[in-house]
């Protein structure tokens, strides 16, 4: 008889312990959120899910690069909307330092102010961004981009052609930056020719050659400019042989030569009041036929916005420049700031494309989300309702062991007699 006793206590004490332990495991579900609570219970869902979970922790790295990436992209932006604005300003101003009512107090008033906008844009092209890191320096961003050498009179780029690139989503990169020589460098410089000054031989005693038909001249510049290494000095060398008429009532004419030979077909024609029109040129004459003089294309160039206005700041200030030196470089500056207006907003459409392909992942990345989140709770993650009324059901059965043993407990065979 004590045995059976021993043995019924066990069983119902057994039994309570396994109705507190699915109470337990209920009540850990509903707390975790987590349908299964050991990997043996489902391996392969629990393999699955954490394969989306990775997927997920991954996303959340593509997202804080995205949003890194955002702020320095707006930050370029910002930095080249600002110069593009302050060329503009430029431009007017080079424009009206053009204007022959204004004196050389004037012109010096308005190189002061062409001063303080390169100024600005040297800040501006020298930003860094939160980080510290010079944002046009390429991979070089600990160096300031640009700085002026005092012994060359000129600002120097110091950074290089690289671009940093950000990570945003499965084999996608996107470039976070512009360097310096890019944006800045590449702009193309006045097509002109070497000197005002033409060399002159013969009864011609002075020639001055001034390029006034600008796009005329880039054509004709870009169609007949010789850029072969190999060839000889004279290859863009141009000769006008003056001649004197058939007789002293007729006019003089001349013909174009090209490194010392005739075109084909012959350029020729008559110089009226001592000037020669040639390929948005003016050439004008000193002297008498027969002569010559020779002057040279020059070889295109790249100029950066700072030294273009360092040059147009210098010339304005200079009281003894002739106004035909001070036309000149107004010219320069003029075609130079526009070139490097339409750079700056050439790399500001090419930001504006990064910009909509970020939004684009972005949004990609964000649906992606939302997915590998959905797939992982269908495997893994305990349905509320059906965890609540599972805790529920494991409590009554534990509260109904628990009364059961009580009044078994309690029995007795006096109660019978």
């Amino acid at each position: 008889m004590r045995l059976s006793n021993n043995l019924m206590y066990q069983n119902n004490i057994n039994k309570i312990l396994d109705n507190q332990q699915g109470v337990a495991n209920a009540q850990e579900r509903v707390t975790t959120g987590e349908k299964y609570l050991t990997t043996s219970e489902a391996p392969a869902a629990i393999s699955q899910a954490m394969l989306y979970s990775n997927k997920i922790q991954t996303n959340e790295q593509y997202t804080k690069n995205i949003n890194q990436l955002n702020n320095r992209l707006n930050t370029e932006e910002v930095v080249l909307s600002s110069i593009n604005d302050a060329i503009l300003k430029a431009q007017t101003l080079t424009i009206q330092a053009g204007n022959g009512a204004l004196n050389e107090n004037d012109r010096a008033s308005i190189g002061k102010e062409l001063e303080e906008l390169q100024k600005s844009i040297l800040d501006l092209m020298n930003t860094r961004s939160e980080d510290g890191k010079y944002i046009f320096s390429g991979y070089q961003d600990d160096t300031q981009p640009y700085q002026f050498d005092s012994s060359s009179g000129r600002y120097t780029y110091n950074g290089d052609q690289g671009q940093h690139s950000t990570i945003i989503g499965e084999g996608v990169s996107i470039k976070s930056s512009d360097n310096g020589f890019d944006t800045f460098e590449k702009v193309d410089a006045r097509l002109n020719i070497e000197s005002n000054t033409a060399a002159v031989s013969g009864f011609i005693t002075a020639a001055n050659v001034y390029v006034d038909g600008q796009t005329e001249f880039d054509k004709f510049h870009q169609a007949n400019y010789n850029a072969d290494p190999t060839a000889l000095a004279t290859a863009n060398t141009y000769s006008v042989l003056v001649s004197p008429g058939a007789t002293a009532a007729e006019p003089q004419t001349y013909e174009i030569y090209r490194d010392g030979a005739p075109q084909s077909p012959a350029i020729t024609g008559e110089v009226t009041d001592d000037t020669i029109e040639y390929a948005g040129m003016t050439i004008e004459i000193e002297g008498s036929a027969p002569g010559q003089l020779d002057f040279t294309l020059k070889k295109p160039q790249k100029e950066n916005i700072l030294n273009t206005l360092e040059s147009l700041v210098n010339s304005l200030k200079d009281t003894s420049s002739n106004s035909g030196s001070l036309q000149q470089t107004l010219d320069n500056s003029i075609v130079q700031l526009n070139n490097a207006s339409e750079q700056v907003i050439f790399t500001q459409a090419s930001l504006g494309g990064r910009m909509n392909a970020v939004d684009t992942v972005s949004a990609s990345n964000l649906a992606l989300n939302i997915q590998n989140k959905a797939s992982r709770s269908n495997l893994v993650e305990v349905d509320m309702a059906e965890a609540i009324s599972e805790l529920t059901k494991q409590e009554t059965a534990l509260q109904a062991s628990q009364a059961t043993f009580g009044r078994l407990s309690n029995l007795s065979l006096f109660d019978y007699l």
